[in-house]
């Protein structure tokens, strides 16, 4: 007597919008600027008076650790997603890179136009490409059971 072992069905559309969400955030982190958690220099006035409490930095302490822990974030998300894309097959890699990773906008039509693949060729490398990211960047998605696709 044989056991069946029954793998997980992937979710497409969760998982493709998955990928497509983790390159957009990529993208974003990118043209962020950090320097909006500026520190507060204005006074404020107050009529109840300072308390003493347990805190250990002041406000431009804190506008300064937040800073450096969102940067420091951003980089390790930015490296993460490079380092995932670097893991792909040269195909794979380079239309994700030409459709998601460059500054400018461009369509799908405009990528495989310049690759000099045919439309059908480049759906399914990129394709390809979104699920082995998902899988490389652990966000796939399962069919939840008694679900109907």
């Amino acid at each position: 007597m044989q056991m069946s072992f029954k793998l997980p069905e992937i979710n497409r559309d969760e998982t493709k919008s998955s990928v497509e969400s983790a390159l957009e955030k990529y993208k974003m982190f990118l043209l962020m600027d950090p320097e909006d958690y500026q520190p507060k220099i204005t006074s404020s006035f107050s009529l109840v008076p300072p308390t003493v409490n347990n805190q250990f930095h002041s406000s431009t302490e804190e506008t300064a650790i937040k800073r450096l822990d969102d940067e420091r974030k951003r980089r390790e998300y930015i490296t993460k997603i490079q380092k995932a894309v670097n893991r792909l097959a040269y195909q794979e890699r380079t239309v994700i890179i030409n459709r998601y990773l460059k500054e400018d906008e461009i369509y799908d039509y405009e990528v495989y136009n310049e690759l000099g693949y045919s439309e059908r060729k480049y759906y399914r490398i990129k394709a390809r490409a979104f699920y082995k990211l998902a899988f490389i960047l652990r966000i796939e998605t399962y069919e939840q059971e008694g679900e109907v696709s």
